[in-house]
């Protein structure tokens, strides 16, 4: 959202939904109109977006974000994105929509590391940055308030907020609960920097198991636990869908 895909080429969200009304296009030829609508609006979708944006936008200083918006502003702006966007899905034909909240961004093993907080051990708090935590949750707040307003005004929308901060956060807190030896630094190369395409399973460093690590590398969940946060989502929000 916003300038991550000129960060790091992604699909923008325009492009996604014009991928979408191509798709739709595509299924109405093989269906029909009426059917092709009934699958549309019959589906479940998921919508993850905004961590890239607080992370690698605004408080990592890459673009001039942070000299654009105060945090709230940034956070409204990315909430009208957001609302932007679902409403879109909502013209294509899409229903039933789960908005993955955000989660403690601040735990990541990147933002210990850029951002150390001396003294502070894992049973005290983990060393997370506890700035961008709570912009996390406001941006939570905002979302769901955006959400509560957006399904008054859409007719027959089902569009939910699924809320993983709380949950993700306790695993963090207390990876052992889950299974977890190690939740401060990724499995891969020193589990503090490394992310995507500079992260490597070949690394000397790497650990041998990742499924001990709550992190794969310095920003992403591990299989293991993603894993463990789909089945807490499927448990709650996406399987409470009809």
């Amino acid at each position: 959202m916003a300038n991550t895909a000129q960060c790091t080429r992604v699909i923008p969200l325009w492009r996604q939904v014009e991928m979408f009304r191509e798709y739709k296009a595509r299924l109405a030829e093989h269906l029909g109109a009426a059917e092709a609508g009934a699958v549309l609006s019959g589906a479940v979708y998921a919508v993850s977006i905004g961590t890239n944006d607080f992370i690698e936008n605004y408080f990592a200083l890459t673009t001039t974000r942070f000299l654009e918006f105060t945090l709230p502003e940034y956070t409204d702006y990315l909430v009208g994105l957001a609302r932007g966007f679902l409403a879109e899905l909502y013209a294509l034909g899409a229903r039933k929509i789960g908005f993955t909240g955000l989660g403690a961004m601040g735990c990541l093993p990147l933002e210990r590391a850029r951002r150390p907080r001396p003294g502070l051990g894992l049973g005290a708090g983990g060393g997370c940055d506890e700035d961008l935590n709570a912009a996390a949750r406001a941006f939570n707040a905002a979302l769901r308030d955006m959400v509560d307003e957006l399904r008054g005004e859409l007719p027959g929308a089902d569009v939910r907020v699924a809320e993983v901060y709380d949950f993700f956060e306790g695993v963090v807190r207390a990876p052992a609960r889950y299974g977890f030896a190690r939740a401060d630094v990724g499995c891969c190369g020193t589990g503090r920097f490394e992310m995507g395409y500079g992260c490597s399973a070949w690394d000397p460093r790497t650990c041998a198991d990742a499924g001990k690590f709550v992190f794969w590398d310095a920003v992403h969940p591990s299989e293991r636990a993603n894993q463990i946060v789909a089945e807490h989502l499927f448990n709650t929000t996406f399987g409470a869908f009809d």
